[in-house]
């Protein structure tokens, strides 16, 4: 027998009792499907978090110092970064003022009341967009001159210039902040990374005018831009290393952190939330597997006689072995297609609904799964197999 009868007759043996092997394929259906959805939201999820850290800028160091004695960090932390000009691309306070503050151009007005829309005031230097990953669209940025002179501009997000000047070019217009006027000189690209609007509505002032909108309150945190991944870890070494000879524990805090270890942390987690949910739905394959030997086994004792009768006219067991071999492999494979379509509907679904995202299952995973499923059919068919080839013809013969 070659392998396009032994095909044939596996096709023939399945359709011939089709709702049998449609409850026989269903464990490895399952078991596909989830593998592909679970797998795929993962891989989905962990896009999302990367994108996040990717718009939020890497090789960045989040700095946090203070003295509680007045001295000032900031100057002393600016100088240090200058003369890392190896390592450190740029440097700047990163002040939120978190305030309700009104902000009006024209009849609009923006303030705190919604979340989604809600100005975000900002406070940095001519280094502030290089820092975070900010680039612009229009206009121009801060400069070093706007630090000096404690210039009144602003460099607003996507979002918050497209709310407050619709389609009117927002470049020399002024918009007030708490009554005062600010000139908008620039305008940044929008990130649209989902549930993070405040990086689209920022309103960058120069971090000088703290004093005034922010009551001179002290300037603790800081963005440090790193050159590459390796210069980061140093950096924050020295960084570290640099503020602890600065700041005594007893009169003040510091704080350095890599942005880069947020990202491996994230990667680390969400790789092993997809071996367990993986592994899990794995599970339901070996169960589907364990069907497959069952009905197989069924199969076996149903056809005692044809195999006794084709080993009597010469078929050796290798041919037995290969037929329901076979047969397995294309109950699982049917199987594994059935769950492939399934879970690229379920990824879909999944997607949208939990992650407000079009997924589509990666095309590594979904061959993978398939071929998975074929060869557990293989593995669990073998010992049916075995057992059917090894029947004796005369016994198999007399079967009823």
């Amino acid at each position: 027998m070659n392998l396009v009868q032994a095909f044939k007759m596996a096709f023939k043996s399945i359709f011939t009792k089709k709702t049998r092997s449609l409850l026989t394929m269903l464990g490895i259906i399952i078991g596909v499907a989830s593998v592909v959805i679970m797998v795929s939201v993962i891989m989905g999820q962990n896009k999302k978090s990367m994108e996040y850290f990717e718009k939020q800028g890497d090789n960045k160091l989040i700095v946090e110092a203070y003295q509680w004695t007045g001295a000032d960090v900031s100057q002393a932390l600016y100088d240090y970064c200058l003369g890392l000009t190896d390592l450190v691309e740029g440097v700047t306070p990163d002040i939120q003022l978190w305030s309700n503050m009104t902000v009006k151009y024209g009849f609009k007005t923006m303030t705190n009341d919604d979340w989604q829309t809600m100005p975000q005031i900002t406070l940095g230097s001519d280094q502030y967009a290089m820092c975070n990953n900010y680039t612009l669209v229009s206009g121009r940025d801060l400069s070093y001159l706007d630090i000096q002179k404690c210039n009144n501009v602003c460099v607003l997000g996507g979002k918050i210039a497209k709310s407050l000047f619709d389609f009117v070019d927002p470049i020399g217009k002024y918009i007030t902040i708490d009554g005062n006027p600010y000139l908008v000189i620039g305008v940044y690209e929008t990130k649209n990374v989902d549930n993070w609007p405040e990086w689209d509505n920022i309103i960058l002032l120069p971090y000088t005018l703290n004093r005034t909108l922010n009551h001179n309150q002290r300037i603790t945190n800081y963005s440090v831009k790193a050159v590459s991944a390796s210069a980061a870890v140093e950096a924050a070494a020295r960084l570290d290393g640099f503020l602890t000879g600065l700041i005594n524990e007893n009169v003040g805090w510091k704080s350095v952190r890599n942005n880069n270890d947020n990202i491996n942390s994230m990667n680390e987690q969400l790789a092993m939330q997809a071996l367990v949910l993986g592994g899990i739905a794995g599970i339901s394959l070996l169960v589907g597997g364990i069907g497959i030997m069952n009905i197989m086994l069924v199969t076996v004792t149903e056809r005692t006689r044809e195999i006794g009768i084709r080993k009597a006219i010469g078929a050796e067991r290798k041919s037995i072995i290969t037929q329901f071999l076979i047969e397995a492999a294309v109950i699982c494979g049917i199987g594994g297609i059935l769950g492939i379509i399934i879970g690229y509907l379920g990824t879909m679904i999944a997607g949208k609904m939990l992650l407000q995202m079009i997924l589509t299952p990666n095309v590594t995973i979904t061959i993978g799964a398939f071929a998975f499923s074929v060869v557990l059919g293989i593995i669990f068919g073998l010992y049916p197999a075995i057992k059917a080839s090894g029947l004796q013809p005369v016994d198999a013969l007399r079967a009823e």
